[in-house]
């Protein structure tokens, strides 16, 4: 039985941050196997303007390869998908993504609670939710849509984030069943590895 309470039938992990996250996402990339048996989803908080650099500085510490979808790109297991710079990134029933550059929400393109609220639409509770540091509520209502889905809910402790807003609205808003340190967090992870293993 895993501490974490996990299961096998999983389909994705999803995860959104914002400023203090950049750190503790590599730590999380780079200690993953390299054959991790889930997509990955993130949505970070980046500079709209700024194209090239992010997902290289990703990629040389990932364990798996960490790509920005295309509009209708499939989502296949074991890869990382970043949303694009400037671009709201949801998840479609059909398995694929859906790119926008509709208005911002949050004051943030990509926003976090899109993409967190349509994983959750589409995986129910077959998802996976984490929340890192960040300076402002973006992701909190996609949290409690993952939660009140049946998904996992995850947010970094506040403790150790480098501005807290982030989790904190999330735990404000439903009851998060992992309050986690990133090293905390990767062991999540491993141990579901192990999971699909067995």
């Amino acid at each position: 039985m895993s501490k974490f309470n996990l299961h096998n039938r999983y389909k994705a992990v999803v995860i959104g941050g914002s400023a203090g996250s950049f750190q503790g996402i590599v730590k999380i990339l780079s200690s993953i196997p390299s054959n991790f048996p889930l997509p990955i989803i993130m949505c970070l908080h980046r500079l709209k303007h700024v194209r090239n650099g992010f997902v290289e500085a990703l990629s040389i510490k990932s364990t798996v390869e960490v790509t920005e979808p295309y509009d209708k790109q499939n989502i296949k297991k074991g890869h990382v998908y970043l949303a694009p710079a400037n671009y709201h990134m949801s998840v479609e029933l059909g398995n694929y993504f859906s790119l926008s550059t509709e208005e911002m929400v949050n004051n943030s393109r990509p926003a976090i609670d899109i993409t967190l609220g349509s994983c959750a639409y589409v995986y129910r509770n077959k998802l996976i939710g984490i929340l890192l540091s960040g300076a402002n509520k973006d992701g909190g209502l996609g949290m409690k849509y993952i939660k009140d889905k049946g998904g996992l809910t995850v947010v970094q402790e506040p403790t150790e984030c480098m501005i807290d807003t982030m989790p904190k609205a999330a735990m404000s808003l439903t009851t998060i069943d992992h309050v986690l340190r990133i090293e905390q967090i990767v062991r999540l992870l491993n141990e579901l590895h192990k999971l699909y293993k067995t």
